[in-house]
C-alpha cells in the first residue's frame, strides 16, 4: 500500500506525458482522478495504522547501495501519517483549483504530480540518505512551476528559492555525513544513526544539530532564514501557493523533529534559544503581515508567525507541546491552504490582490465572504477552530518550561488578530468596489461555483472538525509523541 501511495503520483505524470498538451481539460481530468486515488490510498493506509503503537509500521527496506550502507527504507508513524494525509489532500485542492491553468498545462500537472510523489516520500522516508534525496528532488518540479509559469518577477523568485535551499541543504548534507560516520557499520539508516549519535561528546552534537537546523529552518522558514518566501508566494501561482504554504514549509517542521529524534541531547541545551527563534518568529512574522496590503503578501508572512508556534512546540521538548506543534502543522496547513486558494479564485476574477480594491464581498459573493471569514478567524487561533486546538497544547507545553515569558505570544496573537479583523473589514465592509470598468455596486465578478465551494469547503470542512472534534487527530498521533518526548524526560 504504501509503495502504491508513492508511486501513484509519478505515474500519473508519465500518463500526462504521453497526452497532447492541446488538450487541457483531459490532462486537469486525468491530473484530478490520480490526486483523488493517491488521497484514497493514503486514507486506506490510514484504516490500517494501529495508533496504539510507536513503531514504525508499513515499514520495508531494500538495498539501495550497500557499499555506503543506504537502503529504500520505507514506513511510517503517527507523526507521518498526518503529514501524508495533509499531503495528499492538499495535493488534490491544488489540482482541482488549476482551472485558469491553460498556457503550460501539461507541465503544471505532471510537474505537480512529480512534486508529490517526492513529499511522500520524504515524509515516509527511514533512511537519512532517501530523505535528503527526496528534499532535494522536490526544489526541481518546485523551479520550473515558479520560474516557468509565475509571474513577473518569478525568475528571481525562484532562483531565490533555490539558492536559499541549496545553501541550507549543504549545512545538512554535513550534519548527516558526520552522523554517518559514527553510526554503527556506517550505515544512513535514521535508527542506526541516531544510536551512533549517543557517542559523540555534546559539542559535537550541538554543531550536528546547527548543521540540520539551518537546512531544516530555511524551508519552515526560521526567520532570519526566511527571505526567499514573500517572493516565491507572491509570484507563484495560486495553486503552488497552496502547497508552498500548506505543505512545503511542514517539511522542514517534520525535519526538525526527526532531527530532535536523532539528537535529544543537543536539542535540550539549545533549547531555551530554539524558544527565542520561535518568539522572534512569531512576532517578525505577524508585524510583517500586519504592514501588507497585497494580500497574498500578508499571507505569506502570516506564515512565518504560525511556524514560530510550531518551532516553539517543538522545543517545548514535552507530550502538550509536541502534540501542539503537528497539529498546528496540520492546521496552517488547511487554514494557509484555503486561503491561498481564495486569494487566487479573486485574483482570476479581478487581477487584484489589494486590499483597498475589495469591499461588501458579503452583498456581491457571499460565498467568498464566508469562506474568508471564517479561515481568517481560524488563522488567529478562533475557540472552534484546528488552530485553537494547536495554539492551546502549544502554550500548555510551552508555559511549564518558560513560564511568564510567553506574554510575548500573546503580542504576536494580538498583532495577527489586528491584521486579519482589517482584512475582514475591508473585504466584507464598506463600498462596492467596481471592477473591469463596470459601476460602483454591480456584481461584475461570479461568486463561487459548486466544484470551487466543494473544493473550498473540503479544507474549511477539515479546520472545522479538527477544532470541535481533534481527537481522531491527536489519537493518530499520541503513541509517537509519547515515545519521542521520552527521550527528554517528559
Amino acid at each position: 500500500m504504501l509503495k502504491t501511495l508513492l508511486l501513484l503520483p509519478l505515474f500519473g505524470a508519465a500518463l500526462i506525458s504521453l497526452l497532447p498538451s492541446r488538450r487541457v481539460d483531459l490532462l486537469r481530468y486525468l491530473a484530478s482522478i490520480v490526486a483523488a486515488l493517491t488521497m484514497l490510498c493514503a486514507f486506506l493506509m490510514l484504516l490500517d495504522f494501529d495508533t496504539a503503537s510507536s513503531a514504525i509500521q508499513f515499514f520495508e527496506t531494500r538495498p539501495w547501495n550497500p557499499r555506503v550502507g543506504s537502503s529504500l527504507a520505507l514506513g511510517v508513524d503517527g507523526i507521518s501519517m498526518a503529514m501524508l494525509l495533509l499531503a495528499t489532500v492538499l495535493c488534490f485542492v491544488a489540482i482541482l483549483s488549476s482551472t485558469a491553468v491553460r498556457n503550460g498545462a501539461k507541465l503544471h500537472f505532471s510537474l505537480i504530480l512529480v512534486l508529490e510523489t517526492s513529499l511522500l516520500v520524504v515524509f515516509a522516508a527511514r533512511d537519512w540518505s532517501l530523505f535528503y534525496v527526496a528534499w532535494e528532488l522536490t526544489l526541481i518540479p518546485l523551479f520550473f512551476l515558479i520560474d516557468r509559469l509565475g509571474g513577473a518577477n518569478r525568475h528571481r523568485a525562484a532562483l531565490n528559492f533555490v539558492l536559499y535551499t541549496l545553501g541550507g541543504s549543504v549545512f545538512m548534507l554535513i550534519a548527516l555525513l558526520l552522523l554517518y560516520d559514527v553510526a554503527p557499520e556506517h550505515s544512513f539508516a535514521m535508527a542506526d544513526m541516531a544510536a551512533g549519535s549517543a557517542q559523540l561528546p555534546e559539542r559535537t552534537q550541538i554543531l550536528v544539530f546547527l548543521g540540520l537546523l539551518l537546512g531544516f529552518g530555511v524551508k519552515m522558514p526560521i526567520v532570519p532564514l526566511h527571505g526567499w518566501l514573500p517572493l516565491a508566494h507572491v509570484e507563484a501561482t495560486s495553486p503552488i501557493s497552496i502547497l508552498l504554504s500548506g505543505i512545503l514549509l511542514k517539511m522542514g517542521a517534520y525535519g526538525l523533529i526527526r532531527a530532535a529524534w536523532t539528537l535529544p541531547a543537543a536539542v535540550q541545551a539549545l533549547q531555551d534559544w530554539l524558544a527565542l527563534l520561535a518568539l522572534v518568529s512569531i512576532v517578525y512574522g505577524a508585524v510583517l503581515a500586519w504592514r501588507q496590503t497585497d494580500l497574498k503578501a500578508m499571507i505569506a508572512y502570516s506564515s512565518i508567525s504560525h511556524m514560530g508556534i510550531v518551532l516553539l512546540g517543538i522545543a517545548a521538548l514535552n507530550e502538550a507541546g509536541l502534540n501542539g506543534a503537528v497539529t498546528q502543522m496540520v492546521a496552517h496547513g488547511l487554514a494557509g491552504g484555503l486561503l491561498f486558494l481564495l486569494i487566487g479564485l479573486l485574483y482570476e476574477r479581478t487581477h487584484r490582490r489589494d486590499l483597498a480594491a475589495y469591499g461588501s464581498l458579503n452583498r456581491i459573493a457571499p460565498r467568498f465572504a464566508l469562506f474568508i471569514v471564517l479561515t481568517l478567524l481560524a488563522s488567529v487561533g478562533l475557540p472552534g477552530s484546528a488552530g485553537f486546538i494547536a495554539e492551546l497544547q502549544v502554550l500548555i507545553g510551552a508555559y511549564g518550561r518558560w513560564g511568564g515569558w510567553l506574554v510575548v505570544v500573546s503580542i504576536g496573537v494580538l498583532i495577527s488578530a489586528a491584521y486579519a479583523l482589517r482584512a475582514i473589514r475591508c473585504l466584507s465592509t464598506g463600498p462596492e468596489r467596481p471592477f473591469g470598468g463596470a459601476a460602483a455596486g454591480v456584481a461584475t465578478f461570479a461568486d463561487l461555483n459548486r466544484a470551487e465551494t466543494a473544493t473550498a469547503g473540503l479544507l474549511a470542512a477539515g479546520i472545522v472538525i479538527i477544532g470541535f472534534y481533534p481527537a481522531p487527530l491527536l489519537g493518530l498521533m499520541a503513541s509517537s509523541v509519547a515515545r519521542l518526548a521520552q527521550q527528554f524526560g517528559a
